[in-house]
Parts: C-alpha cells; structure tokens; sequence
C-alpha cells in the first residue's frame, strides 16, 4: 500500500536535462562517502535547472517525513544488498516477479496431542516434485503461500520436531487424493483446504523430504493470533523498509499477518493498529502505552507496505474473518497511521457487509487524495513499486474508496497534522504529504470530528495531545457502546448438523441474523465446523429472522422467526443437505495494472460496471436452465439462503444442481460468447471463478 511516511526517497531520479531525460542511478548516490551530502546537492542542482524532480520526490513524498532520516532509512537497508546485488535491478525482478506470482489460501484442519509447528508447503510438478515455498502455523487454521505460475500439491504436517522435515510417523494431510492445484499469473487460488489426521498419512512427498534447505534460526508462525513484542526483531526499520522496498520477498519471508501482544481476552475489545508505508508494529509504541489496557487488547496488521493495497485489504480480511470464527469478537476498533487508513477504509468498504463488527475507525495523517509525485513516478520511474499505482490521485484505487459511504454502523475521526516543510516545489503539507490530501473533503464529509495538530506526519504518532484526544474518544465510545450492549443484549446458542456422509471438509457455514423491519442491518457471524453449540451474541434485543447459509449445502430451514431477550439465551437448530452450485462473474479485459500477486476476485474496477450480461446459458445432465439480469440491479443478498438462481449486470449463480459436467455460455452486450466447463459435485465447496471477456 502506498502510503506516506518516511523512509522512501532513494531510488531512481528521472530528470529533463535539455530537454532530454537522464536516469540517475541510487548506487551513483549511495556508494558516495557520504550519500547524504551528495543527494541534497543533487537535489539542489534539479533546483537550480528548474527540472521536474519525479521518481525520487515522488518516494520521499511517499514515504518519509523528514529528508535527512528518510535519506538514512533507505541508504541503510539499500546498503545491506548493495555488496550482492544492484538495488535497482532487485526491484525491477522484485515487479515482474509479482506480476507471474499467486497467492493460495486454505485453512488447515486438525486435532492434535503432541506439540509442534504446523507446516503448509506447495510442491511442485514443473520442477521435479520439489518443494516451491512454504508457511508455519502454531494451530489448525487459516494460511497463505505465494506461489510462481504453474501446478502444485499443497500437503501439510506437524513438525514434531522442528526441523523442517517430514519425517516418518508426523501427522500429515493434503489437499485433495491428491489433487493439483493450478496457479494462474496473479490473483487468489482460494479454498485449498486440508485435514491432517490424527494417526497416519499418505500425502504426495515421501518421509525425510526437507522442507527447506537453508533452516531459519526459528520458525515464526504466519497465523492471525500469533503472540509478539514489540522489540521483535520482526518489527524492525529494516524489515519496515523491506516490506516497502520488496513487498515479494517481504511476503515470502514473513507474510502478512495480524499479531497479538497477549492472549486473547473475551472481556477487552480489540484495537486494530495498521502502520504506513515502511512502518511495522513499533512505531505504535507510544499509543499502546497510554491506551487503558484493562478495556482493550492491542492487535497490529503488518503487511508488505510497498504492495498492491486492494491485495493488503483482501489478506486483512481474511485475517480477521478467520479470527472472528475463532472467537467469536462482535466489535472491533481500527486506527490507522498514513497509507494504514488506505488499507482499512478499502476493507471497510470493499468487505464491511461480510464483516460487519468494525464500529470505531480513526486515522492519522492519511492521504486520502493520494499522491501527485505517484503518478509522476509510474510514468516516468524506470522502476515501479506495485503501490504507486494505488497511490494515483485520478486513479481507480484511489476514486474506488468513496464510490460507497462508510456503513452507518462505523464511527469515523480523522486525525490529521499541519506541521510541514516549506519549499518552491511542495505545496502545503505536513513534512510528508500534502495537506490538500490530507484534508480531501470526501472523508472529511463522512467524518464525526477532524482534528488538526500542530505535528508532523511522524511525530502525530508520539504526540501527548493526541493521544490524550483520541482516549478521550476512546472512552467515551466504548463506554457507550457496554452500556447499549449491557441494556439490551440477549444470545442465542447455534446447534447444526449435516445430513450427508462425507469423508471431505464439508462447507463452512455463517449465521445470519436479520432485523425484522429493517433493511442492510443484517449481522453475519462466520463459523467453523466445530461450532456446533456455540452461544454468539450479544445482539440488541428485538426479533428477528435467523438462517444458516453454507456454499454447497441447503439449509432445510430459510428464515426462522426469533426474538431475543436481554441476558437470555434462545437455542436455534438448523441442518444442511447437499447441495450443487455454481457461483461466476465476468469481468472487462485486465490491464497490466489490474494484474498483481493477491488480487482478491472481487476487486473493484470502474470499467466492470459497464459490463452487461445479457443471459448465462446452463446445459447438462439432464439440466437447461438460462439465466438474465433482475431488473434490480446489485447484488441479491439472500440469494444463498434462498437457493434461487440469480443473475445480475456481471455475477450469477446456480444452485440445486445433480452431480456431473455442465456448460456454460456467457453474453455480455459488447462482448464475445464465452464458453465454460464445470464439474460439480452436491456437499463439496467450489469458490466462484471470474471470467476475463473478449470484446467483440
């Protein structure tokens, strides 16, 4: 994500000189004695010659606030790779490499006695069956691997010992008897889940196969939850300025994950701190010092800073997803420094109705408007980091943010600092981004209160006043949000089975919970198949209408009519029977820019809203049925507790089908015929796919 803080500013310098362009490569400036004297007179020279400074004001615009520490950060982790390799040559594979790579998620299922890290690897057939890259969990849960474009078996086992091996008699389990999975070049291979058994296994690699052959000196899980301190070594400056700097490897090393300081509290509310650009978890220090720690529990999203944001917001919610399955939080508060509120307003926006428990947002510093140099430096940089292209302020990112309002159900503050640098080639800012972004007035409409400081972009992090604002805001918003939960909350306690045998995972489902009289209030609880029995709540009392939605399986009851009382539990029983589905969605030619390592499938493009279906065709196994647009446009929200068929400007769904192959015909007004082959099999989960169109 792109963002702005301070640590970007050396890299590439493109310049009119005489008209004509020169490129000044970083290793000219940092193999200097001293770098940062020569950069200040290389900048005083663009000065003097009136030249266009682009790709390296657009990093300091992007990244530091301050020229001489910025100059430092970077200097000091381009230094450590300068010996080995050329910085601007790493960051050009680092791009296209993002470009062939996909990200694969799953959840892995298990029960275990012994003690030991879980280790999810993708091995690969292109390459003799050797391992391609892998992940470490503390438990059975949710992981994500980036993978090259090609075909792979994803296994997983308990690493009884540590070493990285597997070794005869560790539980292990694949995906699949085993089943390939086939990477594309970029986006999400969703749904690769797996269950290790308790005793034996047959997966595709035999025992003693090394997992890797350079060990780490420990294994860090890459699981939401995981438990951390700040001085980890994890939450460095270097590690910040590789994220940014090298958002693959970045994500290979350490991947993207949400970090506890202890463990979970079901009495205290979660605060969701989301650093910038460069930044990682320590530079919340300040803030997690002085917030009330017997109210709230600390939890940091640290992501690869230099990456796509639309990819970073999609990982947090799969991230948070998978946490609140776990246990089951119905509130959650968000603060987010610089390009952090870039990544929580696109989640919010783009995922809030599936995950509706967000309820106070606060940013600091935030470029809502994006970044001119961003631009400059995407047209005129040889090298691009994958984030200024979010960072356009005409870009489809960027407008993408405000083409829906926050849900009601959120209370958004925007904290912002007017402490800033003067110079004839900057307008107003706050020593890092420009206040007119700043202070864009699309979130400031949205806004309860915006306050302004008189701090930098950096310093608003470890400023006494602002903190003593933002607790103020704190307590007094949670204190009325126990009191309304205390005055009218009640539960209800879940029970649910599935009528079919099968050896498989069967499909995860979610509880949904539907206000009577009231529209777009619904409240989606996501669960695991081990929630059976489960109490969720509280919920305002009221009645209501309660469902349990799965993808491949139908519930024998739709809408069952409860009221919820305060401080009583009602018990609600609800079974699945299988069910054959197809889920698909067109989507207009991608662009270069539209292609990048964990593109969530839904990702918002202007141009797919001048997509028009005009019929989906099914035919198969006895089955005809075609499909055209409801005259209401949007989404059909309870189509899946339905079970009716439905089709819209771009999406569609089948459901009730038998086992068996089926083909699929697609028209969409200004575009070619698309022909399409699924497999379906009733009580076995298949994530949607999107189909890229041809215009005609």
């Amino acid at each position: 994500m792109r963002e702005i803080q301070k640590t970007q500013e050396v890299a590439v310098v493109a310049v009119p000189v005489d008209f004509k362009k020169k490129v000044i490569d970083p290793l000219d400036i940092y193999n200097l004695e001293s770098s940062i004297h020569k950069l200040k007179q290389c900048l005083t020279m663009i000065a003097i010659r009136f030249s266009v400074v682009l790709a390296i004001i657009g990093l300091i615009t992007l990244g530091c606030t301050q020229i001489k520490s910025s100059i430092k950060t970077g200097y000091t982790y381009l230094k450590s790779s300068i010996s080995k390799h050329n910085p601007l040559e790493k960051m050009k594979r680092n791009y296209a490499e993002s470009l062939e790579s996909t990200v694969i998620v799953g959840r892995v299922y298990g029960e275990f006695t012994e003690k030991g890290p879980i280790i999810v690897a993708a091995c690969s057939t292109d390459k003799g069956k050797k391992i391609a890259t892998y992940t470490v969990l503390h438990g059975s849960g949710e992981y994500e691997i980036g993978v090259d474009h090609g075909k792979y078996y994803v296994f997983a086992f308990l690493d009884k010992n540590s070493n990285l091996i597997y070794d005869a008699g560790e539980p292990a389990g694949q995906y699949g008897n085993p089943k390939l999975v086939r990477a594309s070049r970029v986006g999400v291979v969703y749904d690769i889940d797996m269950k290790i058994p308790k005793a034996g296994s047959n997966i595709v690699v035999p025992p003693g196969t090394e997992i890797a052959a350079i060990k780490p000196k420990k294994l860090y899980s890459r699981q939401a939850g995981v438990i951390a301190d700040l001085d980890d070594e994890r939450f460095s400056e270097e590690y910040g300025s590789k994220g940014f700097w090298e958002p693959g490897p970045f994500f290979n090393q350490l991947g993207g994950n949400i970090y506890f300081l202890e463990k979970y509290d079901p009495k205290k509310i979660p605060i969701l701190f989301i650093h910038g650009a460069t930044g990682t978890p320590r530079g919340w220090r300040y803030f997690v010092d002085h917030i009330d720690r017997t109210r709230f529990q600390p939890w940091f999203f640290y992501y690869p800073s230099g990456a796509r944001i639309d990819s970073m917001a999609y990982l947090l919610l799969w991230k948070l997803t998978n946490l609140q399955s776990k246990y089951q939080f119905n509130r959650i508060y968000i603060t987010a420094h610089s390009m952090g509120g870039l990544v929580a307003r696109s989640f919010i926006v783009n995922y809030g109705a599936q995950f509706p428990f967000v309820k106070l947002f606060i940013t600091l510093a935030t470029p809502w408007g994006g970044d001119k140099m961003a631009a400059l430096g995407v047209k005129q940089s040889p090298v691009i980091l994958p984030v200024w292209l979010d960072m356009q302020p005409n870009g489809d990112f960027i407008k993408s943010l405000y083409r829906k309002k926050l849900p009601e159900s959120v209370s958004f503050y925007m904290f912002s600092g007017c402490k800033g640098s003067r110079n004839p080639f900057r307008s107003n800012n706050d020593s890092t981004i420009a206040l007119a972004s700043a202070q864009d007035f699309r979130p400031q409409s949205e806004a309860k209160m915006n306050y302004v400081f008189n701090e930098d972009h950096d310093s608003i992090l470890v400023s006494k006043e602002v903190v003593e604002q933002y607790d103020t805001i704190l307590a007094d918003f949670d204190e009325k949000q126990r009191a309304s939960s205390h005055r009218s909350g009640g539960y209800v306690q879940i029970h649910f089975e599935y009528t079919y045998a099968f050896n498989g995972i069967r499909p995860r489902p979610v509880f949904i919970l539907l206000p009577k009289g009231k529209k777009n209030a619904k409240t989606v609880s996501y669960l695991s198949n081990n929630d059976n029995g489960r109490i969720l709540g509280p919920f305002p009392a009221g009645d209501y209408f309660a469902a349990m939605a799965a993808m491949a399986a139908k519930p024998q009851k739709k809408f069952v009519p409860v009221t919820i009382e305060k401080n009583k539990t009602k018990e609600l029983n609800f079974s699945f029977s299988p069910d054959g589905v197809i889920h698909g969605c067109v989507a207009a030619p991608y662009k270069p820019d539209d292609k990048f390592s964990g593109r969530p499938d839904d990702l918002h493009r202007s141009v797919d809203e001048t997509i028009r279906i005009q019929f989906v065709r099914l035919n198969g196994n006895g089955i005809r049925r075609t499909l055209q647009p409801a005259k209401k446009d949007g989404v059909d929200d309870v189509s899946l507790l339905t079970r009716k068929s439905f089709c819209n400007h771009k999406c569609f769904d089948f459901y009730g089908l038998s086992a068996g192959e089926y083909q699929l015909v697609i028209k969409a007004q200004g575009y070619q015929p698309i022909e399409k082959e699924y497999a379906v099999k009733p009580g076995v989960p298949q994530y949607f796919r999107v189909t890229e169109l041809t215009p005609e």
